[in-house]
């Protein structure tokens, strides 16, 4: 009898094996194409979260083999097109995982980027990245910096939030 083979499922499953396959040897965890932000462990979280060459080469790991560019060291290879995509979509993605590091923290209330599957964020980049600058992050009330944040105009907002990150950093480490 004839084996019958679902092609989308055969996609998926390629596609998540190029994407998530150098983060399950790196951080011994399981990922799918419904993994998001949200769901990665805190360790992860941390790691992803933080500056720097050992994060950056993560993210391209993920990112390159999700668009099908090959491994991370070949990245000074890539066209300068190809180059700059995957830098604006690490960049990217590096701000929605601090943006779930301080709202992990309590720190923020909410951030459009939870809502997409990882690999959404990378194969429909353009378009989420607009969803999220339409909805930047949203500060606590209880944030001892709200009062300052409300009197932002929205981009500065998200500024605002940003120049949080070594703190976070911190507090967060506290919490591993």
């Amino acid at each position: 009898m004839t084996k019958i083979v679902d092609l989308q499922t055969y996609r998926t499953k390629a596609l998540e094996q190029r994407g998530f396959g150098p983060w399950q040897k790196r951080f011994g965890e399981s990922f799918d194409s419904a993994t998001r932000i949200i769901d990665l462990s805190d360790n992860t979280l941390y790691y992803l979260a933080q500056p720097g060459e050992s994060s950056s080469v993560a993210y391209y790991e993920f990112i390159m083999g999700a668009l099908d560019l090959g491994v991370a060291p070949k990245f000074h290879y890539l066209g300068n097109r190809d180059q700059m995509l995957v830098v604006d979509i690490h960049l990217f993605l590096a701000d929605q995982t601090r943006f779930e590091m301080m709202h992990r923290l309590k720190w923020i209330r909410t951030f459009e980027g939870g809502r997409y599957s990882l690999l959404n964020m990378v194969l429909e980049f353009e378009k989420i990245k607009i969803k999220c600058r339409e909805h930047p992050p949203v500060l606590s009330e209880s944030n001892p910096g709200y009062a300052t944040y409300i009197q932002h105009t929205i981009g500065d907002k998200e500024v605002f939030i940003r120049r949080m990150l070594q703190e976070a950093l911190e507090v967060f480490k506290e919490r591993l």
